[in-house]
């Protein structure tokens, strides 16, 4: 029997819905499913995954709270299965889950199984990389995040280095000199001027505030070449830059260190705004 469609609204909100009823024929004409509006709040989503989840759910509170450690394998899924009572579908589903989180590695062979890991932050990472180095983040948003964080990863690179990080600190500035001063290679300094900040990620001393900085530095070139004139110049006022945050680092000062790093961060991307235009 075919369908009828009723239409019913409520305070102004409606959901449309298709009811798919058998297309038949009518004096020869083709008379197809109708549509109708659904009050909204009507229905309640239909939960189709709640078997899987509960195993994913339980599974990842295992491995979180420590009943398995990073290297164990979990149990096989002939015995998963038994003990979830559900079917191997939904356990497989479960692993392949918890293996995109990260928390698992599903290795094939008589020695597989699913591997519990070492908690990592690769998988954020790894997204956050594709977005920079796809330009996927607005340009301005980018300036914005690195004028504050990064003023404030100088500040705490300035309150905790150490003679050791200030050895490295400086080879690196070293190096920035040289591609700027001696053996000008513009590649090769912005390689370099990437790495003097990743450095200062890590003085810092706050692992979100090094995965972030390795994340964008490590991807942001794509930026620079479609924005930013090869020009020496340029590099030389950066270098100017990077010096007077090494000097505010080594000495300790923190608030002379973030103003230097929001003073340079602006400079520089001044020269990439939308004014100047993308480079052809």
């Amino acid at each position: 029997m075919r369908l009828k469609a009723i239409g019913m609204i409520f305070s102004g909100v409606s959901i449309l819905l298709d009811i798919f009823s058998p297309a038949h024929t009518i004096n020869g004409s083709t008379i197809l499913p109708m549509l109708f509006t659904v009050e909204a709040g009507m229905f309640k989503k239909v939960e189709q995954n709640r078997v899987f989840h509960g195993v994913v759910v339980q599974l990842e509170e295992a491995i979180l709270d420590g009943r398995f450690q990073p290297g164990e394998k979990l149990p096989p899924e002939r015995e998963l299965k038994e003990t979830f009572e559900v079917g191997r579908g939904a356990v497989r589903e479960a692993l392949r889950v918890l293996e995109q989180k990260g928390l698992l590695e599903i290795r094939l062979g008589a020695q597989g199984g699913a591997i519990v890991t070492q908690p990592s932050g690769d998988p954020m990472l790894e997204s956050l990389s594709l977005l920079v180095k796809r330009k996927e983040i607005p340009f301005e948003d980018i300036q914005e995040f690195r004028s504050t964080v990064e003023g404030r990863i100088a500040s705490l690179a300035a309150l905790r280095r150490t003679t050791e990080d200030m050895t490295r600190l400086k080879a690196i500035l070293l190096k920035c000199e040289c591609f700027s001063e001696k053996e000008y290679n513009w590649d090769a300094f912005l390689f370099e001027d990437g790495r003097f900040h990743q450095e200062l990620s890590n003085i810092a001393r706050n692992q979100l505030f090094s995965l972030i900085a390795d994340a964008l530095h490590q991807n942001i070139h794509n930026y620079y070449d479609s924005r930013l004139q090869k020009n020496k110049s340029i590099l030389e006022e950066n270098l100017l830059d990077l010096r007077a945050i090494y000097r505010a680092v080594k000495r300790g000062d923190s608030k002379q260190a973030s103003q230097s790093m929001r003073n340079h961060i602006v400079r520089f991307d001044a020269y990439m705004s939308h004014d100047q235009g993308e480079v052809q």
